[in-house]
């Protein structure tokens, strides 16, 4: 029988490829998942340090509280057990963990993820965040910003937003209608609890329920809920005010292309995964509202990210200004933007895959597990954070697992 040899580039030879890159991350996966079944879907978060026994000694004053939230979050060495940091549930990875095994399961047909996938969904319903006018969920900690403190269970819109667009794969993908009805309860709450600011064109959607905090990464992820809900329900009282978001957006974005966190003076920093985020919501809001009004800002802020935020082997930077640290959550992000505009961008599927093969190499513990950050001369931050990590790294080798399988060879 004739040997049959593959070109690269051929068809077979991309079959071949494919193949052995999905066996790889699929590997990683189960790792993965093998280490938040024994840990039963427990770990650290990065903004914790407040739940801290030492706590009483900031003598609640600002400063004090900031430095202990800051020095446990940048502490090369995970110092939580020491002071009494629990590991904890998260509701934020709870839906990115979702939203991952519907990833897996849509391309194994293997139940064990969609059974997953509905515990978690489940899980969400029952950690809501009481006393607001729709569903909500929020921290399981107190948190102190440069801007507010936020007591445990107080609902953010970044928090809302993504978890109801777990809850928009899982109608999507289950055809249950409780899904629905969670995503639009949570789009009331975002009209009705946030404030929405008017400013230029546009308006932007405050941070959080208890005062005015302008972010975009934040406005954009509420504006991109409200557009994916208008897109299931027809309903305008959802369409509207996510224009507004995306036009207050769109109008700050800088000439390079790129947008500061918030337009505050001491926000004024660019970093890849919150402008990751500001991508993947314009681009869910031209797909789910066929408004066009905005490619030009999704096309240059993209190419901007995209040469600004890897470096050749795939390692992804955290600035646009330096690399340090690496930081685990730069890594998931970017996976899942990437695989999000490969439809758009034919290198994105190749660069996603770089930046997965870079993170396994370097930030997956043998346990299984992903590292938090890497810093200068080889220091590593081996915290197992629950949501920024594994979550999100589940959700995004998810993602990544079912192109491999689903892309069909190049012509």
């Amino acid at each position: 029988m004739a040997t049959i040899v593959a070109s690269v580039g051929s068809p077979l030879a991309t079959r071949d490829l494919n193949k052995a890159a999905s066996a790889e991350i699929l590997d990683s996966i189960q790792h993965l998942f093998s280490w938040l079944e024994a840990n039963d879907y427990r770990g650290y978060d990065t903004f914790d340090g407040l739940s801290a026994w030492v706590r009483p000694l900031t003598f609640k004053t600002k400063f004090l509280q900031t430095v202990l939230q800051q020095g446990v979050r940048r502490f090369p060495l995970n110092l939580r057990p020491m002071l009494g940091i629990p590991r904890a549930q998260s509701t934020k990875g709870m839906a990115f963990l979702a939203r991952g095994f519907m990833r897996l399961h849509q391309a194994t047909g293997d139940p064990v993820w969609a059974n997953k996938a509905e515990f978690c969904l489940q899980w969400l319903i029952e950690h809501q965040s009481p006393g607001y006018s729709g569903a909500a969920w929020g921290n399981h900690f107190d948190y102190i910003s440069r801007g507010f403190y936020l007591p445990k269970g107080t609902p953010t819109v970044v928090w809302t937003s993504l978890i109801g667009h777990a809850f928009l794969d899982g109608y999507d993908h289950f055809h249950k209608q409780q899904y629905l009805d969670v995503a639009v309860s949570a789009c009331e709450h975002i009209l009705r609890d946030l404030q929405s600011s008017p400013d230029g064109q546009g308006a932007c959607i405050s941070y959080i329920p208890v005062q005015d905090v302008r972010v975009h990464n934040a406005n954009t992820l509420g504006g991109s809920l409200l557009a994916r809900v208008y897109h299931h329900t027809g309903k305008e009282v959802f369409r509207a005010p996510a224009e507004k978001a995306m036009r207050y957006t769109a109008q700050y974005q800088r000439p390079d292309g790129s947008w500061y966190y918030g337009e505050p003076p001491n926000m004024h920093w660019v970093d890849n995964f919150h402008t990751a985020y500001v991508l993947d919501c314009f681009k869910y809001y031209a797909e789910s509202t066929r408004d066009r009004q905005f490619d030009d800002n999704l096309a240059t802020g993209y190419d901007y990210w995209k040469k600004t935020f890897f470096l050749e082997d795939g390692t992804p930077r955290y600035y646009n200004q330096k690399t340090l640290p690496l930081d685990i959550q730069c890594s998931a992000q970017a996976i899942d933007t990437l695989v999000f505009f490969s439809d758009r961008d034919p290198e994105a599927a190749s660069l996603a895959l770089k930046v997965a093969r870079w993170t396994i190499a370097n930030m997956q513990d043998r346990s299984g597990y992903f590292y938090y950050r890497r810093y200068a001369r080889g220091v590593v931050n081996k915290t197992p954070t629950l949501h920024w990590g594994q979550a999100t790294m589940m959700c995004a080798l998810g993602g990544l697992y079912q192109q491999l399988q689903t892309k069909e060879p190049a012509p």
